[in-house]
């Protein structure tokens, strides 16, 4: 039996068996595991559990406004899904965060998806996808980030494999809240993110260096450094990287 076609009978008692199998699944892939390791661990299990997609990946919202974390990235193209979304602040994944509610492009190269995101889309077309699904991860009325599926090809997911992802959406929600509050150390820090992406390390330390050059607070650099990254159809984390290194500087603008 595959994980997007569960056995026959009663749909509830299916649902109900296949949410007990995800969660067992999820909590098995982390137990014992050191911290560090923990987003490999939840990627590994996580693409078994939804086979058919052609990649996937975990957001968590940060602490600060704008801010986020790609938790895991199955490939580069699902990791690039994620983050050309944090520099446009704009697509699937940030509405599904907005509404709460799973948010589907199945088709990023026409139509009314590109209406609706048209940066967005042709950022996604460019990286290889055609197709991409934001389901959102919750803690009650609290948005914790989103599980992002994207596909080679045009045309929706089937029942089967919305209802899985929704599922392991539904487990990971569970998941980074149990983890967050059993690995926060002193002073509220989360230690299990250490193991996420450093890359935000340089994000943060790239908004200092704009804020001293420029005299602008937080939130201003932020979108400076997004929108130069746009303008140059690169990511935030390449700009923040250029202006660490030195190599680009925006007081020459």
């Amino acid at each position: 039996m595959s994980w997007s076609e569960p056995d026959s009978g009663d749909a509830e008692q299916e649902i109900q068996i296949l949410r007990t199998r995800i969660t067992r699944e999820l909590v098995g892939a982390v137990r014992d595991v050191p911290p560090a390791l923990v987003p490999r661990a939840l990627c590994r299990v996580c693409a078994s559990l939804l086979p058919d997609v052609a990649g996937l990946s975990l957001s968590v919202l940060g602490q600060e406004t704008g801010m986020n974390v790609v938790l895991f990235a199955t490939d580069e193209v699902a990791g690039h899904l994620a983050e050309i979304q944090y520099t446009l602040g704009d697509g699937p994944g940030v509405e599904a965060v907005r509404l709460r509610a799973p948010v589907f492009a199945p088709d990023v190269t026409l139509g009314a998806d590109v209406r609706r995101w048209p940066l967005f889309c042709v950022q996604a077309a460019k990286a290889g996808a055609a197709a991409v699904f934001s389901m959102p991860l919750t803690a009650g009325a609290r948005a914790l980030g989103t599980l992002d599926l994207y596909q080679k090809t045009t045309g929706p997911l089937d029942g089967g494999q919305v209802r899985t992802a929704l599922l392991v959406a539904d487990a990971l929600s569970l998941a980074v809240t149990a983890i967050e509050r059993a690995a926060s150390g002193s002073g509220g820090v989360v230690t299990w993110l250490d193991g996420a992406e450093s890359d935000r390390v340089e994000i943060h330390q790239a908004t200092g260096v704009l804020m001293v050059h420029l005299g602008v607070g937080a939130e201003e650099a932020l979108l400076r450094l997004r929108a130069r990254a746009f303008a140059q159809g690169s990511t935030s984390l390449d700009v923040a990287r250029a202006v660490i290194d030195g190599s680009t500087d925006f007081r020459d603008e």
